[in-house]
């Protein structure tokens, strides 16, 4: 007699996913007494997470997002950008600097989500998507296809704690409100609280959607973010005349 195949749950796998990423933030801040240091390795293994987990398609990485008419973002925590469409990366110093047009998607990361860090958050966020960018008409074998239009760039902070201990989710909701569209949140992720997304038409929220339970934060995260770079599809072709042209 033929066994049922068992059923995978995926609330219990990312859930350990979630206990792991816990872990190790938790031992970080425990074993280092310096802020800034501290700061940089709680950004690594979120990171290193989110490299695990994305497409191979897409890196996560620390970088300023530049444009070719000089301009420069502040230095976002994690831009996930594509991996084989980026037709330059440059690094200077350890410091990395990506085209605008390779983004999808820029994170900020933050102890805890509160008023502040998601104003702070929004401010670097709209650092990048106020730069400008260029669409190439792409080759193929039967011609050329026209130049692409731009995909709008996904912005979300990443956190542990839920700075506001009770109703947060409906305070997060108040709180994204009040931006534009060059500065809004899509998408964020609390640890230890409800990870949410958040859709809009024009200025407003359409909806807005948290994850059922804290322990199912991070793959209501994962599998929102997936989804959203996969209905952003590939991004538009760099036209590397416009960065070569002042050169």
């Amino acid at each position: 007699m033929n066994k049922k195949p068992a059923r995978l749950d995926l609330g219990t796998i990312f859930g350990s996913l979630q206990n792991k990423l816990l872990s190790e933030l938790k031992v970080s801040k425990s074993s280092i007494s310096h802020p800034g240091t501290q700061g940089s390795v709680t950004e690594s293994r979120w990171r290193a997470m989110l490299s695990e987990h994305l497409p191979v398609r897409y890196c996560a990485t620390q970088a300023f997002v530049v444009d070719s008419k000089g301009a420069i973002s502040e230095q976002i925590d994690v831009v996930i950008y594509d991996r084989q469409y980026s037709p330059f990366i440059l690094n200077q110093d350890d410091a990395k600097f990506i085209t605008a047009e390779s983004v999808y998607g820029v994170f900020e990361i933050k102890p805890t989500t509160n008023a502040s860090t998601l104003d702070y958050a929004s401010k670097k966020i709209a650092s990048v998507r106020k730069l400008h960018r260029t669409s190439a008409p792409i080759p193929h074998a039967g011609g050329v296809y026209k130049p692409k239009p731009l995909t709008p760039i996904i912005g979300g902070l990443l956190s542990v704690d839920d700075g506001w201990r009770t109703n947060g989710p409906v305070k997060i909701r108040q709180k994204l409100t009040s931006y534009d569209a060059t500065h809004r949140l899509e998408l964020g992720c609390i640890l230890k609280g409800l990870s949410y997304e958040a859709e809009y038409e024009s200025d407003k929220i359409r909806t807005f959607t948290t994850a059922s339970k804290a322990d199912k934060s991070l793959v209501f995260f994962l599998l929102r973010l997936l989804a959203r770079l996969q209905e952003l599809g590939t991004v538009a072709a760099v036209d590397l005349r416009a960065y070569s042209k002042d050169l």
